[in-house]
């Protein structure tokens, strides 16, 4: 009989963040794409930020609340990282901000 996979809440939280680094770049993607349609080069800048803003969450503040997660949990001590939150969520409402302005970018041109 086999046992079933034990899954840990920080295994979790860690795929989330994943998913939340690869929405940045969807995101990114979709700037670019637009930038591209309306031939715009001031789209370039808005497309960069949140590219770089994906590959941060995904390259940095991923690995590291993944090692962290695990480290805590596996001594019983506390798994939350509220200062890699704040940076996410920072990241994502950049994110936004640069949607909206090239949005009205576009708008306006």
């Amino acid at each position: 009989m086999s046992h079933p996979a034990v899954e840990t809440q920080p295994a979790r939280t860690a795929l989330a963040w994943q998913r939340t680094g690869l929405g940045l770049l969807l995101v990114a993607g979709l700037l670019a794409r637009s930038a591209v349609l309306h031939e715009s080069l001031l789209l370039v800048v808005p497309t960069g930020v949140v590219a770089v803003a994906g590959l941060v969450v995904l390259g940095v503040l991923v690995p590291r609340r993944q090692r962290h997660g695990q480290a805590a949990a596996d001594s019983g001590g506390d798994v939350r990282a509220p200062r890699a939150a704040a940076a996410v969520t920072a990241l994502v409402v950049l994110a936004a901000v640069c949607g909206l302005a090239a949005d009205l970018a576009l708008r306006l041109d």
